[in-house]
């Protein structure tokens, strides 16, 4: 059993995210599901949690009510090897949400994700400050991060 679990509180798409969820990522799964009873505090019946897996990492979702949204305090980070990768995650995640910058983004739900290349760190942290910096501000005019525009500016 994993020691940390994330729960995403929801109102009442909890199922519906992780459907979606479960859709975008490979290796995903859906774990458990319970549902409201009689002593509520929501409708018996409804979908109360939802525990799942995206490769590899658990979550459990909650139906617990209008009360809480998501903010950007808190974001999923999907680390992507290669540009096709990045394009496939954001497209998929940013559909019917909303593109943000510097590879950030809301879904559907409202839930924020980073979308980020696996070289970032390297580009970051590399040993000439300068070029970093450079990589920093190409980074800053993007929404979705292009990852050959990122290694030419950091070349500079």
């Amino acid at each position: 059993m994993q020691k940390i679990v994330p729960c995403l509180w929801f109102d009442t798409e909890a199922e519906e995210a992780v459907n979606f969820y479960c859709s975008v990522f490979k290796d995903s799964e859906i774990l458990d599901i319970t549902y409201y009873g009689e002593a509520g505090p929501r409708p018996a019946g409804l979908v109360m949690t939802v525990r799942f897996r995206l490769q590899g990492q658990e979550f459990v979702a909650l139906n617990a009510g209008p009360q809480c949204k998501f903010t950007e305090a808190i974001s999923l980070m999907v680390n992507c090897d290669t540009q096709e990768e990045i394009d496939m995650m954001w497209d998929k995640l940013s559909a019917g949400g909303e593109e943000v910058e510097c590879g950030w983004l809301k879904d559907k739900y409202g839930l924020s994700w980073q979308i980020a290349p696996t070289i970032w760190p390297q580009l970051m942290g590399g040993p000439d400050p300068a070029r970093s910096q450079n990589a920093m501000r190409a980074m800053g005019q993007m929404k979705k991060l292009d990852i050959a525009t990122l290694k030419k500016a950091y070349e500079q």
